[in-house]
């Protein structure tokens, strides 16, 4: 999204200086900081200016994060010169900041002009009065955000909450004072652009870009035909309501609405009176082209330009791009419960999700470029949804439009996470400011699909025994219930809105009922193995997920303890879970033995973390349409941590990233346990997510681990479009005869599924024969692998041979005879030899874990 062409901008981003502003804390350099400056970088934070000025160490490495603590507990100063020329009488000056971390003074030529407490808010300043012509000093002072979310706790009255810092005292973005995955490192600075902006007569405020669509007919939804094709006949609605500011004595003026990008360029225009205020314009677009989530469609974008004029003259321009798509939550009630299920385009969507976290603890890193990356690894997994978590922030235009442009689904919370909040002035007003200014700003964005009021926090006053800690005091219930899904009507009116997730959809029945809503599953990872995700088949799964350790390119880059072990000092600091050692450990003990080896130990839990994953995504799919979702805890990382990521800190794909791709294929066969006829046996179960119907023999076999055949069934089938076909399996193909060395093996085509009898640790998997070789290609190496024995999730862990060197696939099976060819990617100027390649620390496998417990 661009901000308007005809005003004039100035960014204000060069010449400014941080220095300390505080009295009286512990520590050397901050005395020395109250003196003496530091170049500032805008957007920036504190940490990061002081880290340019080599002041202070990498607070992602070792234990730096606590020897940086004291950093939250000052208070900072911010400070630049730019120079302005007047101009005509008539012109009006705003300072706009896009973003401020969050409590601040701004003070321009020494008059105060705003106090804030709000970084999910922008903030424009009339400054006319006050600018000089020539030099003027711009000074933004920032409050300690420690010691004033302890205050405000304090004032407000103590809320429960699951940090050591009470974040929801303030308008802070909460994993900012850590988190079970994040770092604590509370930051200042002026986080997003600032800008001196001049204008006459009047400008255009805030512009709302409401596209929907009306589909004419989609046969596909009700299976009348053989391909689930896109929607015909759909009519686009374009609703653009636009605030004009003027100044006083402006004329009236004209609103005007152009769309590009289709059949022709549609205009439509509103009159606005000279006192200024709102306008909607209305646009109708016969056969629109629809916009679809990624594996359903294309993704056609039209630009939209807003103009205001008055007396001949132009005087404001806004731009952006949308889409025209329809979009709903059905939660009807049903025989088991009530749905929660996406529908786009009249079509219900199978998400295939994952959870989204701030990308790095100093967000103002994340740019355009670093969000293309991770949404390039979302699409690499078979992605379709992101939820864009509420102890995070509301991102920035760039994902939203790469969202947009690639189909990938997204899901605002609203940012409320893990906490009971205060009703009372002054959050309530901010949070209402807030709100508004988002919901208006992400409108355009067809991707967007949902707007949900928060992260759990229904369930933990309902669940996890909050309420006799608020004795009485108000904790969110009425933004979730009353404020917010108003300001989404208001300012939105095309979105569905839920108040939580979990959510029932019924605050008689609890919030994380499976057979209700939506369901988040922590039990499982907390206290249960992982097998135990099939006890539970919800109606659509927002949380889930197993935790694992970084790459080793980005373990050993963060950490540097010598000797290197599960609990050595760093290990600990970079693991934030609640006994997360212990977790990874009787999580892993139940399948495989846990390794004395760091190296076997690193790769042992990637493993686990991976096959847990996979294994519930999979259970998930195969009972739909029941279950309507799946958006696993969570696709990326914002530091170098141990934690529940598919991809790391430093944007390296983790073995979890892979094991998605496999089970989010849009044709999946997986090998289920299903009870029968009231009796326990396995199921082939065909899910086909896509729109050609799937058609041809299932063969199913009970092999030895020599690739033996020890009983054998086959069906003709042929699976309708977005369906799922489950299939028994007769019992001398479901029952083993040596459970230690047999599987099940079923496929249709390319898709298959396996089956395997035994626990790793309890099977008869021997160590790996495998015929390793390699040959140059374009961008890198070939890599084929033939097995002479049964090997068991091969992976190339490519970050070992260069911390920049990616691999296609991973955690791929081979039986006896089989092969597999794998591309590995490396930056110009590295080569790689075959003995590297297929070095046992390398060239992993689930073999070499079991044979190193016997």
């Amino acid at each position: 999204m661009t901000h308007p062409s005809s005003r004039r901008t100035a960014p204000l981003h060069t010449g400014w200086t941080a220095r300390s502003a505080s009295a009286g804390v512990p520590e050397p350099l901050a005395e020395r900081l109250a003196g003496q400056g530091v170049a500032a970088t805008v957007p920036g934070c504190i940490h990061t200016d002081l880290m340019a000025a080599g002041l202070i160490p990498d607070p992602y490495l070792d234990d730096h994060e606590r020897l940086l603590g004291w950093i939250g507990r000052c208070d900072w100063e911010y400070t630049t010169t730019f120079t302005h020329e007047a101009g005509t009488g008539d012109e009006h000056h705003e300072l706009a900041f896009d973003g401020l971390d969050t409590v601040a003074t701004v003070l321009l030529n020494g008059t105060e002009v705003a106090r804030t407490a709000n970084q999910h808010r922008s903030y424009r300043l009339d400054v006319t009065e006050l600018l000089a012509d020539g030099d003027n000093e711009l000074v933004v002072r920032f409050a300690a955000p420690v010691p004033y979310a302890d205050a405000q706790s304090l004032a407000l009255g103590q809320r429960p909450q699951v940090n050591h810092h009470p974040f929801n005292a303030m308008r802070k973005m909460a994993a900012n004072f850590g988190w079970d995955w994040g770092i604590d490192a509370a930051t200042v600075g002026i986080w997003r652009p600032v800008r001196l902006e001049t204008w006459r007569t009047a400008r255009l405020g805030t512009v709302r870009v409401l596209a929907t669509a009306s589909v004419g007919r989609d046969e596909a939804a009700q299976g009348t035909r053989d391909q689930a094709g896109p929607a015909e006949g759909a009519r686009g609605h374009l609703e653009v309501r636009a605030d004009v500011v003027t100044a006083p004595g402006a004329p009236s003026g004209t609103v005007s609405v152009r769309l590009a990008g289709g059949r022709g360029e549609p205009t439509a225009s509103a009159t606005v009176p000279a006192d200024g205020g709102p306008a909607v314009v209305r646009l109708e677009v016969d056969d629109v082209d629809l916009w679809w989530p990624r594996g359903h469609g294309a993704q056609p974008l039209y630009d939209v330009e807003v103009t205001f004029a008055a007396d001949g003259a132009l005087l404001d321009t806004w731009r952006t791009r949308t889409g025209f798509r329809s979009v709903r939550l059905d939660q009807t009630p049903d025989d088991d419960g009530t749905s929660f299920t996406l529908v786009v385009n009249d079509r219900p969507v199978w998400v295939k999700g994952a959870n989204w976290i701030p990308d790095d603890a100093f967000v103002h890193r994340v740019d355009r470029a670093r969000y293309a990356r991770r949404l390039d690894q979302a699409e690499q997994a078979g992605i379709n949804l992101l939820r864009v978590w509420g102890g995070g922030i509301y991102e920035a235009d760039d994902f939203y439009e790469l969202c947009d442009e690639r189909g990938i689904l997204t899901w605002q919370d609203f940012a409320f996470a893990c906490a009971a909040y205060s009703e009372d002035e002054p959050l309530r007003s901010e949070v209402e400011a807030e709100a508004r200014e988002n919901v208006a700003r992400l409108t355009p964005h067809p991707s967007l699909v949902l707007w949900n009021g928060s992260n759990e926090n229904v369930w933990g006053v309902r669940e996890w025994g909050w309420e006799p800690l608020l004795a009485g005091r108000s904790w969110g219930w009425g933004y979730y219930t009353e404020l917010l899904p108003a300001v989404v009507a208001e300012e939105d009116g095309t979105r569905p809105y839920t108040p939580s997730s979990p959510w029932s959809d019924d605050p008689a029945v609890p919030p994380n009922d499976p057979d209700h809503g939506s369901m988040h599953s922590w039990e499982v990872w907390n206290r249960l193995d992982w097998t135990r995700y099939r006890d539970d088949v919800p109606r659509f799964m927002a949380e889930f997920g197993w935790q694992g350790p970084p790459t080793w390119a980005t373990l050993t880059r963060a950490i540097s303890d010598d000797p290197l072990t599960p609990e050595s000092p760093g290990m600990q600091v970079h693991q934030k879970a609640i006994e997360g050692h212990k977790k990874l450990s009787l999580g892993l003990v139940r399948h495989l033995a846990i390794p004395d080896d760091m190296d076997d130990w690193h790769w042992a839990m990637s493993w686990n973390q991976a096959t847990a994953v996979q294994v519930a995504v999979e259970h998930l799919r195969s009972w739909s349409p029941r279950c309507t979702g799946s958006v696993v805890w969570q696709l990326n990382d914002c530091w170098p941590v141990t934690s529940w990521s598919a991809v790391d800190g430093d944007e390296r794909p983790k073995p979890l990233l892979y094991a998605l791709r496999h089970a989010h294929a849009d044709r999946l066969v997986t090998v289920q346990p299903r009870r029968t006829h009231g009796r326990d046996g396995l199921a082939a179960v065909l899910v086909n997510d896509s729109d050609e119907r799937w058609s041809g023999d299932v063969v199913v076999q009970r092999l030895g681990d020599d690739g033996t055949e020890l009983a054998k069934a086959h069906e003709r089938v042929d699976v309708a479009p977005r369906t799922t076909f489950t299939l028994p399996l007769p019992d001398d193909v479901a029952t083993a005869g040596e459970a230690a060395g047999e599987l099940v093996r079923a496929h249709l085509g390319d898709a298959r599924g396996l089956w395997f009898f035994a626990e790793p640790r309890d099977s008869a998997l021997a160590a790996p024969v495998l015929e390793t070789t390699l040959e140059t290609c374009p961008g890198g190496y070939r890599v084929r692998v033939r097995a002479q024995n049964l090997v068991r999730d091969l992976t190339l862990l490519a970050d070992k041979l260069h911390p920049d060197a990616r691999v296609d696939d991973q955690l791929v099976t081979l039986l006896p005879g089989e092969e597999a060819t794998l591309h590995v990617a490396v930056p110009d100027g590295v080569t790689l030899d075959a003995e590297a390649v297929s070095a046992p620390r390398v060239l992993r496998s689930l073999n070499q874990l079991v044979e190193a417990d016997r």
